[in-house]
């Protein structure tokens, strides 16, 4: 049998919904960062984008297990002296939300080329509400 091999042209994305209420952080985004490379599918190609559009809602209700709310810490740095600025998760969830998510998966995805144009198709909100009605996602249970 003959492997197919995927054309950019012959890509085919759907749009997903997942609401993260009471999910594990980890979990939760290990199986979008699946979804956003497209290995759900039988036609994945590593080389080629061929991954699906995720929304999630209530992207600030997820939970996560142990002490990682005050011991989770989110670093960056300003490349001047002195310039480490820290963040534990508890003030980024007060702060920024649904970055705590967009990090998560962002650091599950492979580092090359493809990572940026993958994560544009995550879309996090932090109500119930979104845009999204019209390109009709599907609801799924991670």
């Amino acid at each position: 049998m003959k492997t197919k091999v995927l054309k950019k042209n012959e890509v085919e994305r759907t749009w997903y919904l997942v609401d993260a209420k009471d999910k594990v952080l980890g979990r939760l985004a290990s199986r979008i960062a699946v979804i956003l490379m497209g290995k759900h599918k039988p036609q994945y190609t590593p080389h080629i984008d061929c991954g699906d559009f995720v929304v999630v809602v209530n992207a600030d209700k997820f939970r996560v297990t142990g002490k990682k709310m005050q011991d989770k810490i989110y670093y960056s740095h300003s490349f001047y002296p002195g310039g480490l600025k820290q963040i534990n998760l508890s003030q980024m969830l007060k702060k920024n939300p649904e970055k705590a998510i967009y990090h998560a998966v962002s650091g599950m995805l492979p580092k090359n080329r493809l990572r940026a144009r993958r994560l544009k198709r995550l879309k996090l909100y932090i109500g119930a509400e979104h845009p999204h009605k019209a390109q009709a996602p599907k609801e799924i249970e991670l």
